[in-house]
């Protein structure tokens, strides 16, 4: 359990990019599961639908796994032959996914590498994870990096897709927006943690529309792509290839 998050509860002037740094480790929990609406039940659906897809001896991936929570749901799904690969960039956050992981050792092998997901080369997989990972990555990177997932993944095989949306419809972007804004509010968060964060994440974090997911997916190779949850202006996506 991290520590309570009041990453952005004083005053910062000028507001520096979001990092994923040693400080924002220590309370990266508590920050998205009182951020992100639904964030508890997209992870622990995440793991069912990786037990769904996974069979023993097969792998899955968890592309920016941080402290690893969904590496943490799908290890207690997948069969024990099955092997599970957490990636990510940030040293703390997979120093801090090691110990999460190593405080429940029961299950299938796990590997984290330090990398990006955007140059790894990946081997065929049955299922990869990708929650709240994609948005960070610049935007002409990611029909390339979706294509290569999809050539990993086998057939029959699944990609999980999590991201923050926006709208083409101004007014429903202008809804969705006022409604996160009212749930973090309800989570305990002020006007000025929301605003500074806000202002910390504009410039590094590119959301884009559903309909641009569902085609790039398409387009990648999956046969098939459906929501499967919504909450507000965040969504997940199952493509199956």
């Amino acid at each position: 359990m991290s520590e309570r998050d009041s990453y952005y509860a004083s005053p910062l002037g000028s507001v520096p990019d979001f990092s994923f740094n040693s400080e924002v480790v220590k309370v990266f929990d508590d920050m998205i599961e009182r951020s992100v609406p639904g964030y508890a039940t997209i992870i622990a659906l995440t793991g069912q639908l990786a037990g769904r897809f996974t069979r023993d001896g097969e792998s899955a991936y968890d592309l920016g796994c941080s402290t690893g929570a969904s590496l943490l749901s799908m290890r207690s799904q997948l069969p024990p032959g099955a092997r599970l690969i957490g990636i990510d960039t940030s040293a703390p956050m997979l120093a801090q996914c090691r110990a999460n992981l190593d405080k429940h050792p029961a299950g299938c092998d796990v590997t984290l590498l330090d990398a990006d997901i955007a140059a790894t080369q990946y081997e065929t997989a049955a299922f990869f994870a990708s929650n709240f990972t994609l948005q960070f990555i610049p935007i002409e990177k990611r029909q390339s990096l979706i294509e290569r997932i999809a050539a990993a993944t086998r057939p029959g095989g699944a990609l999980v897709l999590s991201e923050k949306i926006r709208f083409d419809d101004p007014h429903q972007q202008t809804l969705h927006t006022e409604m996160h804004h009212e749930f973090k509010r309800r989570q305990g968060y002020s006007e000025l943690e929301i605003s500074q964060k806000r202002s910390a994440l504009e410039r590094i974090m590119q959301p884009e529309s559903l309909d641009t997911h569902r085609q790039r997916l398409l387009a990648a190779g999956y046969t098939s792509c459906e929501v499967w949850f919504q909450c507000f202006n965040f969504m997940s996506l199952v493509a199956i290839r």
